[in-house]
């Protein structure tokens, strides 16, 4: 009984192909966004069947999320972000408390329950500071992949960036380049002040242990090890963190796999 979950998110396409029988994750494939979400989603699951050696007609239900998801093909039902990111992340990590997810143009912390329930969530999505376009902003400003930015950033000092706004302080940066300033330093401040502004989501809802950080940039530990620094909280960096919403929503689809279920509306939450 095979199922698959697809997230498209506006940097990466994620796929997850699970077995619900035996409760074990079979393939997993992630591709970049690019310009066209539908062919993304499709070449991720594409790229999870292949890694499970399944092909697609061995999949009795497929579940869609992330911001693409409406444009994908033939899924069997469209679950929010929210949903799929918080029963992923508890799936990885059992106990976990709240989850902090970096996307390319949003940033959310969830309040989770036991079992991956959503108790309450806040996001940023009006402004790039906060989110993993910022830092690919910043990463073009110092010719550095995101890797490189965050490995700099754990041996910088961490000069302090006045500007939030991406265009502001790109030409911050490009000033403190020219003025001499060590480009570690400045990766430094850039991470900093990124972790500084998703501090300001934990006004609404506080970092409880275990904190689950999903996302691209969990990949690389600096960016994990930086922002526990600055939250004050440890990040718990689960395997598969790029891909813990199409996990969720891979999840979903199994439960309603094994309950037999129709394919219901879009979830509301």
């Amino acid at each position: 009984m095979l199922v698959a979950g697809i997230d498209v998110g506006s940097a990466a396409a994620k796929s997850v192909v699970y077995d619900a029988a035996q409760r074990v994750v079979l393939g997993v494939g992630v591709l970049p966004t690019g310009w066209n979400p539908r062919e993304a989603g499709e070449g991720a699951l594409c790229a999870a069947l292949d890694a499970s050696g399944a092909v697609r007609d061995d999949l009795c239900l497929v579940v869609g999320t992330g911001y693409g998801r409406i444009s994908l093909p033939s899924i069997d039902r469209k679950v929010t972000e929210i949903t799929c990111h918080a029963r992923g992340a508890a799936h990885l990590v059992p106990g976990a408390s709240t989850v902090l997810d970096v996307g390319g143009q949003d940033s959310k912390l969830i309040a989770i329950e036991q079992g991956g329930a959503v108790r309450d969530f806040v996001m940023n999505d009006k402004c790039a500071a906060g989110t993993g376009r910022f830092l690919q902003v910043m990463t073009g400003v110092l010719g550095m992949t995101l890797d490189e930015l965050g490995d700099a950033a754990l041996r910088g000092e961490g000069v302090r960036l006045n500007s939030m706004c991406a265009v502001f302080a790109e030409t911050e940066v490009i000033g403190l380049l020219a003025q001499g300033v060590p480009p570690e330093d400045i990766a430094a401040g850039v991470v900093r002040s990124v972790a500084s502004r998703l501090k300001a989501l934990t006004g609404r809802i506080p970092l409880a242990a275990p904190c689950v950080f999903t996302g691209g940039l969990a990949t690389n530990p600096a960016f994990a090890r930086l922002f526990s620094e600055v939250l004050d909280v440890v990040m718990v960096v689960p395997d598969l963190p790029q891909a813990a919403g199409a996990l969720g929503a891979a999840l979903i689809a199994a439960d309603t796999a094994r309950r037999g279920a129709v394919a219901s509306p879009e979830a509301t939450r």
